[in-house]
């Protein structure tokens, strides 16, 4: 049973999504590579799951009645492993590893390197049928635990995710809930430019899933709308996550040229120059926890 969540725990959550995206920023400089937007983004979903969704033990991370959080789109993984070590899977200091040789902290995840990592990802597309898979294997063996996908819009392209959604609304797969980061971006422009997905809400529904439409930056809402999926008993569920890439960081929100660089890699048109942009970056974002502290006094 996930609690409403109030205005105290509310708070907390903010200012914990305020540091992880610092720490996506420094881990992303210390790397010299990597995705900033994707992260940043998504950084309050990643929040709501680790520090209020989830029924999870950091210190048991192979738990077998703990939920299951599939990333599908592995290029973000940079908020999800920050997400974790603030919530005590492992050390904060080892997100200086990310990216680098022998890190347990690879660009994509690896499930056999981190434990709390419940897949192996790299080719977008197949979250979905993986977690798809655990729901069912989960409902088999009437298990309680739930299964949660993340994914992202630029992957609805792919046509397998199609053979996934038809799968799971077949058999009822209601122990599954998929979010979808609706940023709009992808790696080489945006979404509608490229391979346009409205009516994109309504592909789901036709395909008989329930759909919900939240802003992915308010924890509240997110959080209320998987209260509300778990109620749903018919069908499976997707949440559309509504996001800003590269939110907290001015110079890189909605922009598509950040969502595979990190700060001080290049030059980028309307950015600081090459050599201050994570000192822009860190500034802004810890002003603003100054102002989520002053908002909420």
């Amino acid at each position: 049973m996930i609690e409403e969540l109030h205005d105290d725990k509310l708070k907390d959550l903010e200012l914990k999504a305020n540091q992880i995206r610092q720490l996506i920023i420094e881990s992303l400089v210390e790397a010299g590579s990597g995705h900033s937007a994707g992260p940043l983004g998504m950084t309050d979903i990643f929040t709501a799951f680790y520090f209020h969704i989830l029924n999870h033990d950091p210190k048991n991370p192979d738990w077998e009645d703990r939920d299951r959080l599939v990333l599908s789109n592995g290029h973000i993984c940079p908020v999800r492993y920050a997400a974790m070590a603030l919530s005590g899977y492992f050390p904060i200091e080892e997100l200086k590893t990310l990216r680098k040789l022998n890190s347990r902290l690879q660009g994509h995840p690896h499930r056999s390197a981190l434990p709390g990592v419940e897949t192996t990802s790299g080719p977008l597309g197949e979250g979905i049928s993986q977690a798809i898979g655990m729901a069912l294997a989960a409902k088999l063996d009437n298990k309680k635990h739930h299964i949660y996908c993340i994914a992202s819009d630029g992957e609805q392209q792919e046509g397998n995710t199609w053979e996934a959604v038809m799968f799971a609304a077949k058999y009822k797969i209601n122990n599954l809930t998929l979010v979808i980061d609706r940023n709009n971006i992808q790696i080489d422009g945006f979404t509608e430019n490229i391979m346009p997905l409205e009516p994109f809400r309504a592909k789901y529904e036709a395909f008989n899933w329930k759909v919900f439409e939240v802003d992915g930056h308010n924890i509240k809402m997110f959080v209320d709308a998987i209260r509300e999926a778990r109620s749903v008993f018919e069908k499976p569920t997707a949440i559309i996550a509504h996001t800003t890439p590269g939110k907290g960081v001015d110079f890189m929100e909605n922009r598509f040229e950040w969502h595979g660089m990190p700060p001080d890699t290049q030059d980028v048109k309307g950015a600081p120059p090459k050599g201050q942009q994570t000192k822009k970056a860190l500034d802004e974002l810890r002003t603003l926890q100054g102002k989520i502290v002053s908002e909420h006094q």
